[in-house]
């Protein structure tokens, strides 16, 4: 039976000012590693374009950004569902340092299959930087801003039947 996004409550799980120092920490790291190399971003649309865009403004190095969709939640699901292409990968990613950045890792599946496709290309590297790893995800992420453990969350980009993209913090979804 659908949720009704009406009738959901919200509890707060990361500020905004919380978020805004993950950031900036993420940012900090990416540049040391980095050490100036330019890079290219592939954030994973739609879920990852609140953090992308903060996280470009703390990076101080020269980047190119490629954007690419795939979704696996449909309407008011809260599980994941098939993997589909909304958005194809760029094809000019071969011997660039490629960093992959999504919101959420839970299962791994949206990650891993960007990553491979992205390899298929022979880039110089490839690394992955996401938000929010669920604390039973059993993929590593090279940058992640924060562990978290179980509920559907929302806010900063993460949505629920396309709502709640907006807030300036993250909330678990309390029915």
């Amino acid at each position: 039976m659908p949720i009704d996004p009406k009738s959901i409550r919200l509890r707060t799980l990361l500020s905004a000012e919380q978020i805004s120092a993950g950031v900036s920490e993420l940012a900090t790291r990416i540049a040391a590693t980095y050490q100036g190399d330019e890079i290219a971003l592939v954030p994973i649309l739609s879920g990852s374009l609140v953090f992308t865009s903060d996280l470009v403004r703390r990076l101080p190095m020269d980047m190119v950004i490629h954007v690419c969709g795939l979704s696996s939640y449909r309407d008011s699901a809260t599980g994941p569902g098939t993997l589909n292409w909304t958005m194809p990968l760029p094809n000019s990613l071969g011997g660039r340092h490629v960093l992959v950045i999504d919101d959420i890792l839970d299962t791994g599946s949206t990650l891993r299959r960007v990553c491979d496709e992205i390899a298929a290309q022979k880039p110089a590297s490839v690394r992955t930087c996401v938000l929010l790893v669920r604390e039973s995800s059993a993929m590593k992420t090279d940058f992640c801003g924060f562990r978290i453990g179980p509920g559907f969350v929302v806010g900063y980009g993460l949505d629920f039947a396309g709502r709640f993209r907006n807030l300036p913090y993250i909330a678990v979804v309390e029915q």
